[in-house]
């Protein structure tokens, strides 16, 4: 089956929403400030980078979430390659990908290294970031992945309007594909997702959420999980 590109409304001509969902992409307060919240410090970063440090994604969207992740990797001094790999149903049009992120003109340095490579799927290689966007239905391609996470960002739409990327049998598979001591973070606090995380071997953690947001999710995954 062909790959689905996203299909998008503007809320306020600067705002994705997304046609299949109908949720926004990002935090209509701030997307930049709730990513570096939820993914970033919910997972400890930057202070857990290493060499060969490796973040995966549910849910690559706009690219916000990794943009962020290599400026922080690149500022706090890393000399190697992060390795970022998101699994995305629907990719976003690369032009819409540069009309969301011209609202962060903080991130526009790494956006526009970005988007100068990139051809809308597949992987890019940007020297000190190497990215790998796998398309189609995550449940059929996360399972057959060999690679193995340090970190996760568990950002699909919402689980009321998404719950296919918050199925149990995806949670196990995020697990499975995480590395002795690896973690996770997501904005949401729902008790399925929170009970699907520990039933698959993550030790949860309701923490304070972003804006309105009163909880957000973190997890950690202590004994080794790789097949």
């Amino acid at each position: 089956m062909a790959d689905q590109q996203a299909q998008l409304s503007w809320r306020e001509d600067r705002i994705p929403v997304s046609d299949q969902f109908d949720d926004p992409y990002f935090s209509i307060q701030d997307g930049l400030a709730e990513t570096e919240h939820v993914f970033l410090a919910g997972n400890d970063l930057p202070a857990r980078f290493a060499p060969g440090f490796h973040v995966a994604e549910l849910g690559f969207g706009t690219g916000l979430n990794m943009l962020a992740t290599w400026r922080a990797w690149e500022q706090s001094g890393q000399q190697s390659a992060l390795r970022f790999t998101s699994f995305e149903a629907f990719p976003m049009a690369p032009a819409d990908m540069a009309k969301a992120l011209a609202a962060f003109p903080d991130i526009l340095p790494w956006a526009n290294r970005f988007l100068a490579q990139w051809q809308g799927t597949a992987a890019c290689d940007l020297g000190s970031l190497q990215v790998e966007v796998v398309t189609g239905d995550a449940r059929l391609s996360l399972p057959e992945w060999t690679g193995g996470a340090d970190a996760w960002f568990l950002d699909g739409f919402s689980p009321a309007k998404n719950p296919e990327l918050w199925q149990q049998d995806l949670l196990q598979a995020v697990a499975d594909h995480t590395k002795p001591g690896g973690s996770a973070s997501t904005y949401t606090a729902a008790g399925f997702v929170r009970r699907g995380l520990e039933e698959a071997g993550f030790t949860v953690t309701r923490a304070p959420g972003f804006g309105r947001k009163r909880h957000m999710t973190t997890a950690v995954r202590a004994e080794a999980t790789l097949k």
